[in-house]
């Protein structure tokens, strides 16, 4: 935390502009070593400079620089922008040169640190920074901005102070004992407070699905014996020939993925192995591996043909797979209908064919209804949406649980008050009011270097 770092922060490649950016208490003055321009250093916050960065007696590019004061800036430290000529020779240089002037390079993530460490930020809003870097749809940007400006911390916030009302109440009957009428409405107000924060902590974990959904989007596994347009469908659905089609059975032998954005969620497509009973050792591993990947899927887009009758394979294929997971796409639904759709009873089922411009359409229809796509997208979306937080906020709910047995059973406070307050230090991990250096490190790890 004391020495000065510096990172490029942008893509490196050629381009019109790359920014290096340089946070510490010496950035000033290190930057001021190399610029050209005599009133950098004592120029007010949060203005742009011309000149030159140089090196010794040689100028390295023609550069804007941004001098932003501490606190008022990221990593709440002096920090100094440059924006320069894009180009990776140009902009390593740069680097180079105040790396030889007293900075150090920054470790992956390191700004957001320290935007965390110096308290800023706190855990989750500097987790959704990264979110919004890697943000793949509008949903996922939308949630991620909601989160980095405290939409999410506030809720968990709140639930904490709730929380420490009851703390409270429970700290002065542990040391005034005696009151016993006052005993008696601590019961009353626990009863009444816990199955509050209950409830909310409930709901935080069931639209954690919700924000793991926008976040990562839905996986979906094409299924179905070969030559029943599975490729094709995903062809279709890409806009792309992505996959290989032929009219010759066990053609694609491994899996095929490709994504779109379906209500601003992304939709992941596997396309698989049509699966049959053959001896070909190769595509036996490809029905294995198809399998597989199905048993994993958030949904599994089963595909049977319109113009021929439904097999008995493919209807205990079918029993393989839990019905909630699945949708049934009839495919080739220009054709002459041959299949026997009672057999299908109990299924969710539509017909589909990628010949007619909105053939698929009752297929992007079923996913959307499915997922209840409509309701989770909403413009004030803010959801815990990875295993840290969800570990965390179901240890919190399993605390809160026992501490609601325990006020049932009128066990001693000094008892319920530990599963309380075990509940409320789990929140405080989440948000990072009380964190370890290890567990801090492998967060910012992920980041990108100059973030």
């Amino acid at each position: 935390m004391e020495d000065t770092i510096v990172a490029i922060s942008t893509a490196l490649g050629v381009g019109a502009i790359s920014i290096v950016r340089v946070s510490g208490k010496e950035a000033i003055s290190v930057v001021k070593k190399v610029f050209t321009n005599a009133n950098f250093g004592e120029a007010p916050s949060h203005t742009i400079h011309y000149g030159y960065i140089k090196d010794q007696n040689e100028n390295i590019d023609e550069v804007l620089v941004m001098l932003m004061r501490a606190p008022k800036t990221y990593t709440t430290e002096d920090t100094v922008e440059i924006n320069c000529h894009g180009g990776i020779n140009t902009t390593n240089k740069i680097v180079e040169v105040l790396l030889k002037n007293g900075c150090r390079l920054a470790e992956p993530g390191e700004f957001t640190k320290r935007a965390f460490l110096n308290g800023r930020i706190n855990l989750v809003e500097a987790e959704s920074v990264n979110d919004l870097i890697t943000a793949k749809t509008d949903a996922a940007r939308n949630m991620a901005l909601n989160n980095v400006g405290g939409m999410l911390s506030s809720k968990i916030k709140n639930l904490r102070a709730k929380m420490v009302q009851v703390l409270a109440n429970i700290e002065v009957n542990i040391d005034y004992p005696e009151y016993e009428d006052e005993l008696e409405v601590t019961h009353n107000i626990l009863n009444k407070n816990l199955a509050e924060i209950s409830t909310e902590l409930q709901k935080l974990i069931a639209d954690s699905k919700n924000g793991r959904l926008i976040k990562e989007g839905i996986n979906v596994a094409i299924v179905g014996k070969p030559n029943v347009g599975k490729s094709s469908i995903l062809n279709t659905l890409l806009d792309e020939e992505k996959a290989i089609v032929t009219n010759i059975p066990g053609t694609t032998r491994d899996i095929v993925e490709g994504s779109i954005s379906l209500n601003g969620i992304l939709l992941n497509f596997i396309d698989t192995a049509g699966i049959r009973e053959t001896d070909d050792e190769v595509e036996k591993i490809g029905v294995i591996k198809s399998k597989k990947i199905a048993s994993t899927a958030d949904l599994i887009l089963f595909v049977v043909s319109n113009n021929e009758k439904i097999s008995n394979d493919e209807l205990e294929l079918l029993k393989e797979f839990p019905r909630e997971k699945l949708l049934i796409l009839i495919n080739k639904s220009d054709l002459k209908t041959k299949i026997d759709v009672d057999k299908l009873k109990g299924y969710e089922y539509f017909p589909g064919n990628i010949f007619d411009t909105n053939g698929l359409d009752k297929l992007k229809e079923a996913i959307i209804n499915k997922f209840n796509l409509g309701k989770i997208i909403t413009k004030d979306v803010s959801y815990i949406s990875n295993l840290r937080q969800i570990e965390l906020v179901n240890k919190a709910y399993k605390s809160l649980e026992n501490a609601s047995l325990a006020e049932e059973k009128k066990l001693p406070i000094d008892i319920i008050e530990i599963d309380l307050r075990d509940a409320w230090e789990y929140l405080g991990e989440l948000i990072g009011d009380a964190y370890n250096e290890e567990l801090v490190d492998n967060i910012f790890a992920n980041f990108c270097l100059g973030k």
